[in-house]
């Protein structure tokens, strides 16, 4: 199965659509699912785009309501995780997941799904150490606050994930793993984003929830985004019982949805031909939601997940047999995922523009059904039962409020995104006003004009070798030797050669870039950084 990776989408999906059309072209066939890593923007009209968490001369309505309103449709299967730049009003109305337009589907907050055998998860939003142990208490209207709160990542999802027990083919985030980049080609990145350099020598660059997961799930691939700049790495688990077989996950970061930018990548991905050709629950995680039900919080209490300390009388909630059956059960044994889209909000009309159009806190007839399904509670309607009684969602009086520095959220805490769309949000890299353009961190030539660089083990060169049917395979797959004498990754064997696609062309020839016309700006721009403090895996001084 052929299977198409993005970065950060920022709503460019005509864009994205017509690369995946000159992918086909291309060859060696059709490609039968679209994955994307967040800042996915599904954004259906004027409220939607207030939603976002970026100041007002950034937002844009892009393509995605064409999409939403019926005007186009997605010529491919795709599954999308949120990011940090969002519709958040939209994407809350779906916590469980569901589809935002016809083919095209949220993950949720967390989830897991199944397609042509295959088994898909991923985890949306960024960490944040002083959101992670709160529950899910914004909705909107939001304030300065919440409007950058809604989008970081909670334990109770977290918690959710690592109860699973089945094996994982593919994992979705957007912010990275911490650690993952001393597993790759981390010279060159370094090489060509210098300014993640301190980060990186300490060790807190990315997610440590993220990097939890991945210890535990160990999935074939791992994809994400955020950081707008292409890295893979190989990381090789340790396995705990000699007799067990030792495992590997692929990990793939790409760039955001720009010309000359790598934010593409199509691999290919084995796949049970006797699956069904379509979206499937997984029966799996929708035990594990069942039982994790009553976990539910939508306060801005800080709460630890339960565990094995003596203080709580469960805190093992994965999913036996009995409790699977009962699920599959309860869904008359048919896993598939309803085509039960319907548009909830009026849908964008460039002839009437309404900038006054007002945010509302809905409640989507798709996580309704799938509660009433399942036997589970919508958060949304909990929210709304606590908004009543308790007040708990502030008012979201102006927008200018959002380009202020007194939004109540700390600095950030780790360097989580190198794009210009915010000179101000806490959550950015601040540039120098008069270098706000996109481009801004862009040197003056692609990442694939780079040479490659040889791989120094084995492990390296077997990794390349697995790709070699792959086209446009990123440079950065291989590790140099520089990397491997420092990092975790195997240093026996002999140098690999770069991956030969098949017409005699190494991969570094044949970019699969935006379609434009655009060019790359001549110079590196300079980048100043906001004074960011560096945090601890676990949480600050919060007190529970």
């Amino acid at each position: 199965m052929r299977v198409a990776v993005a970065g950060c989408c920022h709503g460019e999906l005509d864009k994205i659509y017509e690369t995946l059309a000159l992918a086909e072209r291309r060859g060696p066939g059709r490609i039968d699912l679209l994955l994307c890593c967040g800042d996915f923007q599904a954004v259906r009209n004027e409220a939607d785009l207030r939603c976002m968490a970026v100041p007002p001369k950034y937002r844009h309505m892009q393509t995605f309501y064409r999409y939403y309103s019926g005007e186009k449709k997605a010529p491919v299967l795709t599954i999308f995780i949120g990011g940090n730049h969002e519709a958040s009003n939209h994407l809350q109305e779906l916590p469980y997941g569901g589809w935002v337009a016809p083919n095209i589907y949220y993950l949720g907050l967390a989830g897991v799904v199944k397609y042509r055998g295959v088994r898909i998860g991923g985890i949306s939003g960024i960490f944040k150490s002083h959101d992670y142990r709160k529950g899910h208490f914004e909705c909107p209207p939001y304030n300065a606050a919440t409007i950058r709160s809604i989008y970081h990542v909670r334990n109770i999802e977290v918690y959710k994930l690592k109860q699973l027990k089945q094996p994982m083919d593919i994992f979705l985030s957007h912010d990275w793993p911490r650690s993952i980049y001393h597993y790759g080609n981390k010279k060159q990145l370094l090489k060509t984003k210098s300014f993640f350099r301190q980060e990186v020598e300490n060790n807190t660059l990315g997610s440590p929830a993220a990097s939890e997961l991945l210890e535990h799930l160990k999935p074939t691939y791992w994809f994400s985004a955020h950081l707008h700049v292409k890295f893979a790495a190989l990381m090789q688990h340790q396995t705990m019982d000699k007799g067990q077989s030792t495992k590997a996950t692929k990990f793939l970061a790409l760039d955001k949805c720009l010309p000359h930018r790598d934010f593409l990548q199509v691999i290919e991905v084995e796949h049970d031909p006797s699956a069904p050709d379509y979206l499937e629950y997984d029966a799996e995680w929708l035990t594990i939601l069942r039982a994790t039900n009553d976990l539910i919080n939508v306060t801005e209490r800080l709460w630890n997940m339960p565990e094995n300390n003596g203080l709580h009388t469960r805190w093992d909630y994965s999913a036996t047999k009995e409790a699977i059956n009962e699920v599959l059960e309860k869904l008359n044994h048919d896993l598939k995922v309803p085509n039960n889209f319907s548009i909830t909000a009026a849908c964008y009309d460039p002839s009437k523009p309404q900038t006054q159009m007002q945010l509302v806190h809905r409640i989507n007839p798709q996580t309704t059904e799938f509660c009433a399904q399942l036997g589970i509670t919508d958060i949304n309607v909990r929210l709304q039962m606590a908004k009543e009684d308790q007040h708990l969602c502030g008012d979201y009086e102006g927008q200018d409020d959002v380009e202020g520095n007194d939004s109540g959220e700390d600095p950030s805490e780790y360097n989580t995104d190198t794009s210009a769309l915010s000179s101000i949000n806490p959550d950015e890299i601040v540039l120098d006003e008069e270098e706000e353009c996109d481009d801004s961190i862009v040197s003056a030539h692609s990442d694939m004009n780079t040479p490659s660089v040889e791989p120094s083990s084995d492990q390296a060169s077997d990794f390349s070798a697995s790709f070699s049917d792959i086209r446009i395979l990123p440079g950065s797959m291989t590790v140099s030797s520089d990397d491997s004498l420092g990092s975790p990754v195997c240093k026996e064997g002999n140098s690999g050669d770069p991956v030969d696609l098949g017409d005699g062309k190494d991969l570094t020839t044949v970019p699969l870039k935006r379609l434009s016309d655009e060019h790359e700006p001549e110079q590196r721009k300079k980048i100043k950084r906001r004074n960011q403090a560096i945090y601890a895996a676990v949480d600050d001084n919060d007190t529970a």
